[in-house]
């Protein structure tokens, strides 16, 4: 957990990265949480389409039901989370290998937060296409 304790701890810029461990999720939750971090987690397993994976999405980090599930919605839901969140994301390759243009769109918006935004951290757990950098 040394690359996730980095980021809790602030040595380490929050953005969108691999992560290789096998750490149960609720483990994971109460790092998180005890670090003052707000956490959302999504299992991807069997999630292919864009619709499946931006719910999944607003349903972890509780965005409510004025979220329209779409790319400029995730975008301002995520400038008004409350605080720094991680966002853990199990199986995660369904939807990078069936469309990897609108995947690597999807990280963009995850990963691109301003100044004034709150930290946000995505941790990509499971095998899947190289191109995200490895949070070790």
């Amino acid at each position: 957990m040394s690359g996730l304790a980095a980021v809790l701890a602030g040595r380490h810029a929050p953005g969108v990265h691999r992560w290789e461990s096998a750490l149960d999720v609720a483990d994971v939750r109460r790092a998180v949480e005890h670090a003052g971090w707000a956490f959302g987690y999504v299992d991807g397993a069997g999630l292919q389409t864009r619709a499946g994976v931006l719910h999944a999405i607003g349903d972890a980090l509780a965005f409510g039901d004025h979220y329209g599930a779409n790319l400029d919605a995730l975008n301002d839901s995520l400038r008004d989370l409350p605080g720094r969140t991680v966002l853990l994301w199990d199986a995660w390759a369904g939807l990078a290998r069936a469309e990897p243009r609108w995947f690597g769109i999807l990280l963009e918006v995850l990963g691109e937060r301003g100044d004034a935004d709150p930290e946000v951290e995505v941790l990509l757990r499971g095998p899947g296409p190289e191109g995200v950098p490895l949070l070790d």
